[in-house]
């Protein structure tokens, strides 16, 4: 049986690699100078002033990962971090089906895992910090 202590060290241990993930989709959008194209992209898809959200967005993977990373706010970030994905999915990777790679090409199947395990770090999180 797996004890209390393994728990939340795996917690821990999943909690860091998914803010290690989100930084670095923020940090890439930085570091390749597509904040402006992400911009435009949200405005045609009908955002207003997608180039402020678009850097809203990346701030936050930036500034929200560390957060989490470190224990800050861990069901809440995890929370905002699925709903993001989830407009992701619907916006680009829903139309593209299911698979990343093999069968298709830049589907939802990542985004599904990620949306899973930030909802499940989110609900222990919020379950340990309620009592």
């Amino acid at each position: 049986m797996i004890g209390s202590d393994n728990k939340s060290t795996a917690l821990i241990f999943i909690r860091v690699v998914l803010s290690v993930l989100m930084f670095i989709h923020g940090a890439a959008r930085i570091a390749n100078g597509t904040v402006d194209d992400f911009g435009g992209f949200l405005n045609s898809q009908g955002f207003p002033l997608g180039f402020f959200v678009a850097w809203g967005i990346t701030l936050f993977e930036l500034i929200g990962s560390v957060l989490r990373a470190a224990g800050f706010y861990t069901w809440i970030i995890a929370l905002i971090f699925a709903f993001h994905l989830a407009v992701g999915v619907a916006l680009v990777h829903w139309k593209e089906g299911w698979f990343v790679v093999g069968a298709g090409r830049n589907g939802m199947e990542f985004s599904a895992l990620l949306i899973a395990s930030f909802l499940a770090v989110a609900f222990a999180n919020y379950k340990s910090s309620a009592r």
